[in-house]
């Protein structure tokens, strides 16, 4: 009997965090009138740098890291060759690639990242939403990145990744960007 009633009791718990989980979406065009506003074209154009942690469920920080990213926008298509260095010393490279469809469109594609992604730029605001294999303790795990970026009225850009699986948030990824001067 105890044991029936803890599994109720955790299939509750479960159902509840799925529940708010999918309450908990905010649309991307609510940030339409907010300044400054962020074109992705214009801010990552040239050189980039990031410093960033990767933190479990309970906020424990796993990792940190810095990224350098150069920007090359030519045409309608925005390339982002970005160089992660982690604490421990290891390192890995992404190279985004998104195509213009319109003021607020994005479609892009990752050397990492199975399929396309639909990225949308409302105000000071940028989403994405794409799936994403890490390893973790050896084994390799499919996430669903929950991705957003908002342009700070100094010039800086926020990014607070969501790492969910099953509609569970189970780590956040954190980032501040600064454009370099040339």
């Amino acid at each position: 009997m105890n044991s029936m009633r803890q599994r109720f009791l955790a299939f509750s718990l479960f159902s509840t965090l799925v529940l708010l989980a999918g309450c908990a979406n905010v649309k991307i065009e609510e940030y339409a009138d907010t300044s400054p506003r962020l074109d992705i074209a214009e801010y990552f154009t040239g050189e980039t740098r990031a410093w960033g942690m990767v933190q479990d469920y309970s906020g424990k920080v796993q990792r940190r890291f810095t990224v350098d990213i150069t920007g090359t926008y030519e045409g309608d298509t925005l390339t982002l060759d970005e160089a992660f260095v982690f604490a421990d010393g290891e390192t890995d490279q992404r190279v985004w690639e998104f195509e213009r469809v319109d003021e607020h469109h994005w479609i892009g594609t990752a050397n990492d990242v199975e399929g396309q992604v639909d990225a949308r730029q409302y105000g000071h605001a940028f989403h994405m939403r794409y799936p994403l294999d890490i390893d973790v303790g050896g084994r390799l795990l499919s996430f669903t990145m929950d991705d957003w970026m908002y342009l700070q009225p100094d010039g800086r850009l926020i990014n607070r990744t969501a790492m969910r699986k099953f509609g569970v948030t189970l780590g956040e990824i954190t980032l501040v960007f600064e454009q370099v001067e040339e």
